[in-house]
């Protein structure tokens, strides 16, 4: 079973309805218990790293997601959710979860392009299980201001582009993440939360 991590940050209806979609056996819980419990763990976030981090740790979910981590069991993590397991956010100068070694970085508004970057991008993508049988170059739905610094480059599995290439998924063991949300974006999305729940 895939437990679906409920902190208030979460884009649950759209999560929610790509899992039906595929026939995924999963549950949307804020229960420790249930979550420590799962097979496999999805860690969506959409909205602001410091509101999301008090979140999770005045209800016990920021221990409870390291500790699920630990198990070696898969994590995914999606948009807040991702930015959120690395050590520290430039957003409010937030300490996250540090799970992923590296930081997060906010888009520069020299760039002279619209912040947050909003919409469909292309994916050029590494051969990890999450991305099996998925065509280079496909589009995927981003809305997002800041974007993962991974420390270890290892750990990058797919980059895009926005005024210059930033990582749009990371990489592990257990514990996978995703700057775009696979949820909103089409056939390709739902390809790899398909190559997720096949893990």
């Amino acid at each position: 079973m895939i437990a679906v991590v409920d902190y208030e940050a979460g884009n649950l209806k759209s999560v929610e309805t790509a899992l039906e979609h595929l026939g995924a056996d999963f549950i949307i819980s804020s229960d420790p218990l249930v979550l420590a419990e799962a097979d496999k763990m999805i860690f969506p976030g959409v909205g602001e790293a410091a509101q999301a981090m008090a979140v999770l740790t005045k209800s016990g979910l920021d221990r409870v997601i390291k500790d699920f981590a630990a198990t070696g069991k898969p994590l995914l993590g999606i948009c807040l959710g991702s930015q959120i397991l690395f050590d520290h956010s430039e957003e409010s100068d937030t300490d996250c979860l540090g799970i992923l070694p590296g930081r997060v970085r906010r888009f520069s508004s020299k760039m002279g392009l619209k912040i947050p970057h909003m919409g469909w991008n292309t994916l050029t993508h590494s051969e990890h299980p999450l991305f099996k049988t998925l065509p280079q170059d496909k589009s995927f739905y981003f809305v997002h201001s800041y974007y993962v610094e991974p420390q270890d480059e290892a750990d990058i599995i797919g980059s895009s582009d926005y005024g210059h290439s930033f990582t749009a998924a990371v990489s592990r063991g257990n514990v996978m993440a995703t700057q775009f949300h696979p949820e909103k974006s089409g056939e390709w999305g739902l390809l790899i939360l398909k190559n997720f729940i096949n893990l």
